[in-house]
């Protein structure tokens, strides 16, 4: 036998077999033929989906079942539905994401963040103690404020910068240096 003759006798014995297969899986299971009830076409392709808060069982679209504060998603895969902003998805159900007092949901919608002026400790936020001569930073790190220019920082607050004659403040405004030619020595400004 040829080639030709043996691909058309292997075409002849298996397309018996491809008919009695697609009867047994059938045109719905596969998402083709008629529309179920609570499914449209696919907006691609051939066949159909669910629509939004149905899953496909058996060539049928189902309910999903979808909790309080969730709303149900268009998907094949999954849960079916997504919990709303502010809530998590804890065993089957959406809980509100506990915000403190002086706090807010950051972009996520899932997580929180404290409010300026304030800082997480323990899961709260508490209002940063912003000293005179001081303004509050956009840090998370350190003490979350820093003084105004012409004073330093210290453990109690910020205390004025007092310079020698011959000094100027230097580059980040909270200490002095020394004019050009002079030198710092023992904390005054001395010609080299």
């Amino acid at each position: 036998m040829n080639a030709k003759r043996l691909h058309r006798a292997f075409l002849l014995l298996a397309f018996p077999l491809l008919l009695s297969l697609a009867a047994i899986v059938g045109p719905a299971a596969a998402g083709t033929g008629s529309l179920p009830v609570n499914a449209a076409a696919k907006s691609y392709g051939n066949g159909w989906e669910c629509n939004r808060g149905y899953r496909e069982s058996n060539g049928a679209c189902v309910a999903i079942s979808v909790p309080v504060n969730a709303f149900a998603t268009r998907t094949s895969y999954g849960r079916g539905w997504e919990c709303r902003r502010g809530y998590q998805e804890v065993r089957g159900a959406c809980v509100a994401i506990p915000v403190p007092a002086n706090g807010h949901l950051d972009a996520s919608g899932v997580r929180w963040n404290c409010n300026r002026g304030y800082r997480e400790a323990d899961q709260t936020c508490i209002a940063i103690q912003v000293p005179r001569n001081g303004f509050l930073t956009e840090s998370n790190y350190g003490s979350g404020w820093e003084c105004e220019r012409g004073y330093s920082p210290t453990e109690d607050g910020c205390l004025l910068v007092t310079m020698p004659e011959n000094a100027h403040l230097d580059y980040s405004g909270n200490d002095w240096e020394c004019d050009r030619p002079f030198e710092q020595r023992d904390g005054i400004c001395v010609l080299p």
